[in-house]
C-alpha cells in the first residue's frame, strides 16, 4: 500500500463503522449492535477504503476490530445483501463479491497488525474477517461459525478456503467449511482459531493490550514480518528464503536495528521510531 495519495482528501467521517486513534493506534468498531454488527453493502466498502487510508497515514502501528454489544459480528444483513442480490445480475453479483475480497485482502495487505477483539458471535462474513486477523484474541463467550454452505453458497468464501487451511490446517478447514456448524471458544483455542483466550467479558482489554504492545514495538519489522508470512505461503523454499535475504538486509540499514544495537549498548529500551 503507497503512501503517496492524489487528489483525494482524508475521508473525516466513516458513515459505516466507528474509527478511533490513540497514539499508533486504531480501533475499528462494527455498530450495529441491534443487528449483531451485521455487515451492509456500505460496512463491507467502508473497511475496504479504510484500511489503505490509514496505511497511507503512516501514523498507524496496529489496529483493533472488534463489535459492539452482544457479539463480534453475524455476517452479511439478510435483508440489506442475502435479500438484494437476489435481484443482481451475474455483474452485479461479481463486483460485489470482490468487494468483500478486496476487504479482506485491505487486511492481510495493510503494513500494521490487525487484532480481532472477539465476543459472542463470529458468523459468516463476519468469521472471516476475524480469520483474516493477524491475532484473534476472544472470550469464552466467542463463538465462530462459517455458515456459507448454510445457505446454499460455497465455503470458499472472501479467501475463507485459502486462510483457514493455512490456520488450523485442512481437516479441520473441510469440517468447518463444509458443515458450517459452529465452533465455541475451548476448541477454536484447540485447533489454532484463537490466538489468546482471555477471561470472559476481557476480550476487547487484551485486544487493546497487545495492539498497545505492538504500536510501541519495531512497526517496520512488524510491517516486513507480516508481509513474509502472506507473501511466503505459496513460494518454495528457495525464493523463501532468498526473499528473508533481501528483506534482512534492508532492514539491517534501518535506523531500527541501529537503536536496538545503541540502546543495548547503553543499557536502555529502545526508542523504536518505524524506520
Amino acid at each position: 500500500m503507497s503512501p503517496f495519495t492524489g487528489s483525494a482528501s482524508r475521508t473525516e467521517e466513516w458513515r459505516h463503522l466507528r474509527l478511533t486513534l490513540d497514539a499508533g493506534v486504531a480501533t475499528v468498531t462494527l455498530a450495529r449492535p441491534d443487528k449483531l454488527n451485521a455487515l451492509t453493502f456500505g460496512a463491507y466498502a467502508d473497511l475496504r477504503d479504510l484500511l489503505p487510508e490509514l496505511a497511507r497515514d503512516g501514523s498507524v502501528r496496529a489496529l483493533v476490530l472488534g463489535g459492539e454489544g452482544r457479539g463480534f459480528c453475524s455476517g452479511g444483513d439478510v435483508d440489506e445483501i442475502i435479500g438484494a442480490t437476489l435481484a443482481m445480475d451475474t455483474g452485479q453479483l461479481l463486483d460485489f463479491n470482490r468487494m468483500t475480497g478486496q476487504t479482506v485482502r485491505a487486511l492481510r495487505e495493510c503494513p500494521f497488525p490487525v487484532v480481532a477483539a472477539v465476543h459472542g458471535i463470529a458468523a459468516g462474513a463476519g468469521a472471516v474477517l476475524a480469520l483474516a486477523a493477524d491475532f484473534r484474541v476472544a472470550d469464552p463467550t466467542a463463538r465462530f461459525a462459517f455458515l456459507f454452505t448454510r445457505v446454499g453458497l460455497s465455503g470458499g468464501d472472501m479467501g475463507a478456503a485459502y486462510l483457514l487451511p493455512r490456520v488450523i490446517g485442512l481437516g479441520h478447514a473441510t469440517r468447518l467449511l463444509m458443515l458450517g456448524e459452529p465452533v465455541r471458544a475451548a476448541e477454536a483455542e484447540r485447533i489454532g482459531l484463537i490466538s489468546h483466550l482471555t477471561d470472559e467479558g476481557r476480550a476487547g482489554d487484551a485486544a487493546q493490550a497487545l495492539a498497545r504492545r505492538l504500536a510501541d514495538g519495531p512497526a517496520l519489522a512488524h510491517a516486513q514480518t507480516k508481509a513474509l508470512l502472506t507473501a511466503e505461503l505459496d513460494m518454495p523454499l528457495a525464493a523463501a528464503v532468498e526473499l528473508d535475504a533481501a528483506t534482512q538486509a534492508l532492514l539491517m540499514n534501518s535506523a531500527d536495528y541501529a537503536e536496538f544495537h545503541a540502546a543495548f549498548t547503553e543499557k536502555r529500551p529502545p526508542k523504536w521510531r518505524g524506520r
